[in-house]
């Protein structure tokens, strides 16, 4: 996830240019190969014992090793041993810029160096982010551009850890300042208890249907009911794992059914909530985040228009 960030970070600050880093980025691909793949060539898991670890992450906030570790498919030290090679997943990134002279290796460590700066790291935090915590980046990027939304970064980054591991693994976040959205298609879902949250993924009908095909594990072309009911559940399994790791900290919540909505328009309280830019390969769509429920309003985008 680093490189995606950093190298969003590198574009927007002028130092590539986006063609750049799509070349990048898809070099980057050639070397990157995930958990379950590499221990299965290696001989260290089967197939099934793979399935089984990834439906135990619909259960529960843990990694791919650590499932295996307490399922007692993978050691420790096989898991550490593996994970070596992917604390230095940004050098992937550096690698690709300066073999394509894209940049010099002295302009990259700059722009890290740069990067620390701006974000006021400490050297753990910026080791932490560099080798691709999921925590550390959303963190830094919630605490940065939105100091009083420390409240969201638990959630949030739970929720992008969760697209990687059963959507997409290629992603970006951004914060947006944004309160209004258009939204083609907005799955919502209500947490309701002592800390109340209110939870929406909004997307046009393309990502829509991307992001219900993989989750379905089937090619889906329309956004109907499967396709929604699709959605539906991935958000609800979300929300479900983020209610389990609430209640191991001492606080009991419970979730409202799913809705869903066509061509809406989405405004919340401004002082109470959060949008968030998710960028994946399928494309972007909208994490919409309020702590009032009670204040969301949600219209009908036709009828709107049809006043106007």
């Amino acid at each position: 996830m680093f490189s995606q960030y950093f190298g969003h970070y590198l574009l927007n600050n002028g130092l590539i240019t986006a063609h750049q880093l799509k070349h990048a980025l898809d070099l980057q691909k050639i070397t990157h190969v995930k958990f379950g793949v590499i221990a299965v060539d290696e001989g260290l898991l089967t197939s099934k014992q793979v399935e089984e670890i990834h439906e135990k992450q619909k259960q529960q906030d843990k990694r791919f090793g650590e499932i295996a570790v307490d399922l007692g498919f993978l050691t420790k030290e096989q898991v550490d041993l593996m994970l070596s090679s992917q604390k230095k997943k940004h050098l992937y990134l550096a690698q690709a810029v300066v073999d394509q002279n894209y940049m010099t290796i002295e302009e990259f460590t700059n722009a890290l160096n740069e990067y620390k700066r701006i974000h006021s790291l400490s050297n753990e935090k910026f080791e932490a982010i560099k080798s691709g915590d999921i925590g550390a980046i959303v963190e830094s990027l919630l605490h940065t551009n939105h100091p009083e939304k420390e409240g969201y970064a638990e959630y949030v980054s739970l929720f992008v850890k969760n697209i990687v591991r059963f959507i997409d693994d290629e992603v970006y976040v951004e914060a947006s300042e944004e309160k209004n959205a258009d939204a083609e298609w907005l799955v919502s879902q209500e947490i309701i208890g002592e800390k109340p949250l209110w939870s929406a993924l909004a997307a046009d009908e393309k990502v829509f249907l991307e992001i219900a095909s993989v989750f379905a594990e089937e090619k889906l072309t329309e956004a109907d009911e499967l396709a929604q009911a699709s959605v539906s559940e991935f958000l609800n399994l979300h929300n479900g794992i983020f209610l389990v790791n609430m209640s191991n900290k001492g606080t009991e919540l419970e979730m409202k059914p799913q809705k869903v909505d066509h061509d809406s328009i989405v405004s919340v309280h401004k002082e109470n909530s959060l949008c968030i830019s998710i960028n994946t390969s399928k494309g972007k769509f909208q994490l919409i985040l309020s702590h009032s429920p009670e204040n969301v309003i949600i219209s009908d985008k036709r009828k709107e228009n049809q006043t106007v």
